[in-house]
């Protein structure tokens, strides 16, 4: 399952990267909930949850049908 989230994420990367921002895998626990790191611009970004929620996360469970949420980690 890691590879599979790692090569999801590495498609909304550059979406993410265009903006100064970037996504890092922290971990994924065994009830498939897949922790990031958002950094640079997305870190400090206000909108950081909406991106969170309304891209990553329905990507990755789009691309990864084990992935039950997504939640960002400090």
């Amino acid at each position: 399952m890691r590879e599979a989230v790692e090569a999801a994420l590495a498609k909304v990367r550059p979406m993410l990267q265009a903006d100064g921002g970037d996504v890092e895998l922290v971990e994924i626990t065994e009830e498939g909930v897949v922790k990031v790191r958002l950094r640079g611009a997305c870190g400090t970004c206000p909108m950081s949850q909406m991106t969170l929620k309304m891209g990553i996360e329905r990507y990755l469970k789009k691309e990864v049908p084990e992935v039950k949420a997504v939640e960002a980690v400090m």
